[in-house]
């Protein structure tokens, strides 16, 4: 039996199209900085976004520490959401690496708001550690991919300038973000100091990420980047991968969503689920009222072809792709009536 796999947006494999533009991408050596199409899917990036410059990068969580490296450093705090990717899931590089320590804050829907940013401003005082910059997340994976408003955005930003304090933003799944509000990416991110953005997740690349920010701030990424050994050859073929995704597959996005809303209404439909606010492709059930466990719930759905993910003792996270069609959308349907519907 095939599996609907909605795990995580990054299990998508390339299509036919994007393996015949990788076969076919002309390539050099980056480290040179002769790869055509890696400087040519930098310069789309960085315009999308708008941003001055952006950097290539193997990984998602490279690309979040070369940035908190550019806007801190060692004995310096960033301020980031307690449930942020940053936080839980970069196997405490900030602090491995840099010597940074992240200060966390409980903000509704994972949005920092200004009234958070104010209430952590700290004077000049040698006991304390120098707040310096913020860490935001758009969307937010862990609460079921929020999306950031523009007017948000914009009040977090205001509150960070006012302090001294630079802003990062975790846009890895930004571009569900730009398609969730109808604006373009840059609307999000043109007045954050540092962007990092994801080809391997909702665009369907199959590796991948990149930092934007200024000229000045890419070019001394670049040299953090060969530190930690990001320094790549003629990876152009794989680059050729993400810059035909961000080519073709953003506009698309918005069908991800639809079969998120629909999965969330469903689920809502079943007695004592309780399902966070779906604004993007990402869905998750809270199983607390049932009193199932959900690594064992997530075990009868894979029985019935379904993959999700735990995220939390009560929660499952199911997501939406590129690779899920409306009949696999059915599947999952029929599959969560059938193990949770009595």
């Amino acid at each position: 039996m095939s599996m609907v796999d909605l795990r995580s947006d990054t299990v998508t494999r390339p299509t036919p199209a994007m393996r015949r533009a990788m076969a076919d991408a002309p390539v050099g050596d980056d480290v040179y900085g002769e790869d055509p199409t890696i400087r040519a899917l930098e310069e789309e990036t960085a315009e999308l976004l708008g941003q001055e410059a952006a950097l290539f990068v193997p990984s998602g969580t490279m690309a979040n520490q070369l940035a908190l490296a550019l806007l801190a450093q060692s004995g310096n705090e960033v301020l980031v959401e307690k449930d942020s990717h940053i936080m839980n899931f970069e196997g405490g590089a900030a602090a491995a690496l840099w010597g940074i320590t992240l200060r966390s804050v409980s903000a509704p829907r994972g949005r920092i708001t200004a009234l958070h940013v104010h209430a952590h401003v700290k004077g000049v005082d040698e006991h304390l550690a120098p707040l310096v910059a913020v860490a935001i997340e758009n969307t937010h994976n862990r609460h079921a991919g929020s999306v950031w408003k523009a007017e948000e955005l914009a009040a977090c930003f205001d509150a960070a300038r006012q302090s001294g304090m630079a802003v990062h933003m975790d846009g890895a799944r930004v571009w569900n973000a730009a398609a969730a509000l109808g604006v373009t990416p840059a609307a999000l991110s043109a007045h954050a100091d540092t962007v990092s953005v994801c080809y391997s997740k909702g665009l369907g690349a199959p590796v991948g990420s990149a930092l934007a920010s200024s000229r000045a701030r890419i070019a001394k990424a670049r040299f953090l980047r060969k530190r930690l050994g990001g320094g790549m050859r003629q990876a152009g073929i794989i680059a050729a991968g993400a810059l035909y995704a961000l080519r073709h597959h953003r506009e698309r996005m918005v069908e991800d969503h639809a079969r998120a809303a629909r999965l969330g209404a469903c689920l809502r439909e079943l007695r004592d689920i309780d399902v966070l606010p779906v604004e993007s492709n990402i869905v998750i059930a809270d199983l607390s009222r049932r009193g199932l466990n959900a690594v064992e719930e997530s075990k009868r759905l894979s029985l019935e072809g379904v993959l999700a993910h735990d995220v939390s003792p009560a929660r499952i996270r199911f997501v939406t792709h590129l690779e899920i069609g409306d009949a696999d959308l059915e599947r999952a349907l029929n599959a969560v009536r059938s193990v949770w519907g009595t």
